[in-house]
C-alpha cells in the first residue's frame, strides 16, 4: 500500500518525457510504472495534462535571519521557495556570525530546522583557510565553501569575517583548503586592483544612472578575477565553482578552460532576462553585484548554458526590506545590492523550454541533476528514479507566470521591481518536499519543517 499515487502526468525521465504514474512511500519514490487502475494506495493526485519534474536546487540562496529579520526569515524565505517549484536550497554563510566553525554550522543548521518548508543545506566560510578547520565544516555537513575575491565591504565586516580574499595567495589557500575538504569552492570573482581603478575613474559618474554600476564595476573586473582562479586551480585541482557569471567575456574564458581546471559556473535569472535596459526601468531594484551588464551579455549567456559551458543555473536570491532599498532610491552607489529570485527561477527554465532556448532535458540538468551532481547530493536529489527522495513538482507548461509583487511570498516582494509584470510561460501547480505537499494551486499547504537538513554523500 503506497501512501500516493501521482496519475496522469508526463514525467521528465533520465531517459526523457514518458507518461507514467508514480507511487511514493515514506518520502521517497517507490515505484514508477504504466498507468494503471488496480495499484494500491491510499490517496491519489490527479496530474492529468501536467508535467512532473525534479524539484529544482537553487544552490545560491541568501536568508537573512536572524540578524535581519526584516529582510527575510526562513519561513517567508523558503516559503517563497515552495511557491517556486524550489525544493531544496543551499545557503550562503553571509550571516552574524558568519558560517566558519562547526559549532556556527550546527546553530545556523537548528535555526532552519525549526521552520524550513523545503530542504537546505549550508555554505561555510573558509575562515583562516586551515586544511584541518576545512575537514570539520565537512564532517559537519557543510555543502561546500564560499570565498569572495574581494575586500570587505565598509560596514559589513560581521557579515563578511572570514570570506574575503582579495588577493591571490589567500585565493590559492582556499582552493587548496577545499581540496583538502574534498568540498566545492563557490568564488564570487571581480578583481580588487581593477576594482579600486574603476571606481576612481567614475568617482565623477552619475550615480542616478544605471549605467554606473557597469562602469564602477565593468566586465573585466569578473573576467580577470575568474581567469586567475582557473589558472591557480589547474596547479591546486580543487572543485571549483564560479558564482553568477555576468558576461559574455566572463563565458568564453570559462570555455577555453574547459578540461584545463575542474570548473563550473552558475549564472542567474536576472543576467538571462535583463540587461541594463532593465536596470533603468527597476531603478534600485536592479542592483545587483557584479552588475547586470548588456543585451549582447545575455545573449552569449544563454549560449553558454546551450553548449555546456555554464552548467547551472541559480539566483543568488538576496532579499532586502523595500524600505531600504526605497532610502536609496536614486543612488546606485548607496543602494543594497541583490534582488530575490526564488520563485522565478522555474518559471524561468520553463519560459527558455517554451521558445526553444533550451529544450526541457537540458534546463533541469542546469537547476536540478546538475547541481545535485556537483554539490554531492546525487542519487538522492535531482533524478526522478526510484529510491530517490521525493522531491517533486507538478508544472503547467502551457499557462503563464505573472510576477506581481502582491503574489510574492518573499519578505522582499516590494524589491522585485527587475521582474515586475514579467510573463513566463510555465507555472508550478504543486510542490512535494520529501513527499509532502507544501505547496498547491497558488496556497501555501506546508506548516514547516517539511524540509530537511542535507549533507554531501
Amino acid at each position: 500500500m503506497f501512501d500516493y499515487l501521482i496519475s496522469g502526468a508526463q514525467v521528465l525521465l533520465p531517459t526523457g518525457l514518458a507518461r507514467m504514474d508514480l507511487a511514493v512511500s515514506n518520502g521517497t519514490i517507490a515505484s514508477i510504472h504504466e498507468p494503471a487502475e488496480d495499484v494500491p494506495a491510499r490517496d491519489r493526485i490527479d496530474a492529468d495534462g501536467l508535467t512532473l519534474l525534479p524539484g529544482a536546487i537553487d544552490t545560491h540562496v541568501h536568508v537573512r535571519a536572524p540578524a535581519f529579520p526584516e529582510r527575510g526569515t526562513v519561513t517567508t524565505e523558503t516559503r517563497a521557495a515552495a511557491a517556486g517549484g524550489v525544493t531544496t536550497i543551499l545557503e550562503m554563510p553571509v550571516t552574524i556570525p558568519t558560517t566558519t566553525t562547526a559549532e556556527q554550522l550546527n546553530i545556523r543548521r537548528a535555526h532552519f530546522e525549526r521552520d524550513t518548508l523545503v530542504n537546505f543545506g549550508l555554505y561555510a566560510g573558509l575562515g583562516g583557510m586551515d586544511e584541518a578547520q576545512a575537514r570539520a565544516l565537512r564532517d559537519a555537513g557543510a555543502i561546500a565553501f564560499k570565498i569572495f575575491t574581494t575586500a570587505v565591504p565598509p560596514g559589513r565586516e560581521a557579515e563578511f569575517e572570514g570570506l574575503a580574499c582579495p588577493t591571490e595567495d589567500q585565493q590559492y589557500m582556499a582552493l587548496e583548503a577545499a581540496r583538502a575538504a574534498d568540498l566545492p569552492l563557490t568564488v564570487h570573482c571581480e578583481h580588487t586592483a581593477l576594482l579600486k581603478l574603476f571606481g576612481q575613474r567614475s568617482a565623477g559618474a552619475d550615480r542616478t544612472e544605471a549605467a554606473y554600476m557597469n562602469a564602477s564595476r565593468p566586465a573585466v573586473c569578473e573576467t580577470v578575477a575568474v581567469a586567475a582562479l582557473a589558472t591557480m586551480n589547474a596547479d591546486v585541482g580543487a572543485k571549483l565553482h564560479i558564482a553568477h557569471v555576468t558576461s559574455g567575456r566572463t563565458a568564453e574564458v570559462i570555455r577555453r578552460f574547459s578540461g584545463f581546471s575542474d570548473l563550473t559556473a552558475e549564472v542567474c535569472p536576472q543576467s538571462l532576462y535583463a540587461s541594463e535596459t532593465e536596470v533603468r526601468r527597476a531603478g534600485v531594484d536592479g542592483k545587483t553585484i557584479p552588475p547586470i551588464r548588456y543585451e549582447a551579455d545575455s545573449d552569449a549567456l544563454w549560449r553558454a548554458l546551450a553548449d555546456g559551458t555554464i552548467t547551472q543555473v541559480a539566483t543568488d536570491h538576496a532579499p532586502f526590506d523595500t524600505s531600504e532599498k526605497n532610502a536609496s532610491a536614486g543612488n546606485f552607489a548607496a543602494a543594497p545590492a541583490g534582488v530575490p529570485g526564488l520563485e522565478i527561477l522555474v518559471p524561468a527554465m520553463l519560459d527558455a523550454v517554451a521558445h526553444q532556448r533550451l529544450s526541457l532535458p537540458q534546463a533541469w540538468d542546469l537547476v536540478s541533476s546538475g547541481p545535485a551532481r556537483r554539490f554531492g547530493l546525487q542519487g538522492r536529489k535531482g533524478h526522478i528514479a526510484v529510491g530517490c527522495d521525493a522531491d517533486l513538482i507538478l508544472v503547467d507548461v502551457a499557462a503563464d507566470t505573472v510576477i506581481r509583487a502582491e503574489t510574492l511570498q518573499t519578505q522582499a516582494r516590494g524589491a522585485a521591481g527587475i521582474y515586475a509584470g514579467r510573463r513566463f510561460r510555465g507555472k508550478v501547480m504543486r510542490t512535494i518536499v520529501g513527499g509532502a505537499t507544501v505547496f498547491s494551486d497558488g496556497a501555501i499547504t506546508g506548516r514547516g519543517g517539511e524540509g530537511a537538513f542535507v549533507a554531501p554523500a
